[in-house]
């Protein structure tokens, strides 16, 4: 292979090794300092639960109370079941309030971390290398923060994700092909 070949290659290799290394280091760094809600923390396993068999006891217990429409075949003797218990609804709504808050909490992290590399990036003129892989580094950060984040995000909050994405890719580009 001719050297100058082997040169690009070695280029693409080492900006796309630091633009992973970076985002790992990103997200593992992340998990270690802000850990991650549990559901157990928040549920109690369901082999432990008490069994709710009318409304007053499901809500008494922090449960959802369901009316069943039962239309199904009932044994002779037996009353159709009213409804059913959601024993776990007060917890669930308690966990996935957690859980919102926290995957806030990382995406905002996410693009300021991201934000600080593209800056580095786009301000490291000596070595065009590094530059362009801190620039696509904080890029992915961008990305990876939105993935994580949009299932928690309303219609709105992803409209703005999307606009500043598409401003921050269109500022990179212009600094790093000017020409």
């Amino acid at each position: 292979m001719e050297p100058q070949k082997q040169s690009k290659i070695l280029k693409a290799s080492l900006i796309a090794a630091i633009v992973i290394v970076i985002n790992l280091f990103f997200n593992y760094t992340l998990s270690l300092v802000y850990k991650e809600p549990a559901y157990d923390a928040f549920c109690p396993n369901t082999a432990q639960v008490i069994s709710a068999p009318t409304k007053e006891q499901c809500v008494a217990n922090g449960g959802q109370w369901n009316e069943n429409n039962y239309g199904g075949p009932v044994p002779v003797g037996e009353k159709a079941p009213q409804g059913y218990c959601d024993q776990q609804f007060m917890c669930r709504q308690a966990f996935d309030t957690a859980q919102k808050n926290y995957d806030r909490n990382v995406f905002i992290t996410l693009v300021l971390l991201g934000a600080i590399i593209v800056a580095i990036g786009n301000f490291l003129k000596g070595n065009g290398l590094i530059s362009s892989a801190l620039s696509l580094a904080g890029v992915l950060s961008f990305i990876i923060a939105s993935v994580r984040y949009w299932s928690a995000a309303d219609n709105l909050i992803k409209v703005i994700i999307l606009g500043i994405a598409l401003l921050i890719l269109l500022w990179v580009a212009y600094k790093k092909f000017k020409n």
